[in-house]
């Protein structure tokens, strides 16, 4: 698996999540609009007709308020997701998908399952488990902020309200920490100092040849680069001759 060796904010990082939430908003801006249900495209549980929800339930809510509770945990963790681990977001995201909507059609009830909250549910607990199982400072700081931030989503993962699909939250999630399972391996490299490398010579290192061998400090001065002599013009000797004329006697 290769590694992602720099950590760099690019366009394609934050473009394909709003794209995705962008889809979700043009499904309800269209069921609105002229009059349509997309809700029979949702997850229908051990029913063969229910199996195209796997792809399509994540793209269909129920209502404006469901839609927008979906829509800022779905673009903050998916920017992590393609932020952090780029070398796997596609696995991750298209395999979570799949397998979410295929253990809800497994485990839930006789009803119509909808939203993305199962897909919300699996980025959450694969940034959590996979910060924690990476032992990276960054990481772990990510796992750290996704449950303060969504730590509550916790008591969605229980039969507490019968109009909310726990089966999918549960789906989710347990998605999630498998996939954290299968890609354990650190995504992230350590950066490392170069006192750290292999190669290392401390003779060489520039900070280092400011201290004598018993630690004292030792002022370099920097020498100032050679210059030639710029060259200066000769002045000529000018030399003055005075002639004495005498004075020529009238009449001569």
């Amino acid at each position: 698996m290769n590694s992602d060796k720099q950590l760099q904010f690019t366009f394609e990082v934050l473009v394909y999540p709003v794209i995705f939430v962008l889809a979700i908003w043009i499904v309800f801006w269209l069921e609105i609009s002229y009059g349509l249900r997309f809700t029979k495209w949702g997850v229908f549980p051990q029913k063969i007709e229910g199996l195209k929800g796997i792809l399509f339930s994540p793209f269909i809510h129920s209502s404006l308020k469901h839609l927008f509770n979906n829509s800022i945990p779905l673009l903050v963790l998916s920017v992590s997701l393609f932020y952090f681990y780029r070398s796997i977001r596609w696995k991750v995201l298209l395999w979570g998908l799949l397998l979410t909507g295929l253990l809800t059609w497994f485990i839930g009830r006789p009803a119509w399952h909808i939203g993305a909250s199962g897909i919300i549910y699996m980025l959450a607990a694969f940034l959590f488990f996979k910060g924690i199982f990476s032992k990276q400072y960054q990481l772990t700081a990510l796992a750290l902020m996704v449950v303060f931030l969504y730590g509550s989503l916790l008591w969605y993962l229980f039969p507490i309200d019968p109009e909310i699909s726990w089966e999918g939250h549960l789906s989710g999630f347990i998605v999630g920490v498998a996939l954290s399972l299968v890609f354990r391996k650190n995504p992230i490299e350590e950066k490392k100092y170069d006192w750290e490398k292999e190669d290392y010579n401390p003779e060489e290192d520039p900070f280092l040849k400011h201290f004598d061998e018993n630690g004292n400090f030792i002022e370099i001065v920097p020498k100032e680069p050679e210059t030639e002599p710029e060259q200066t013009e000769t002045k000529q000797d000018i030399k003055i001759i005075y002639r004495f004329k005498r004075k020529e006697k009238e009449g001569e």
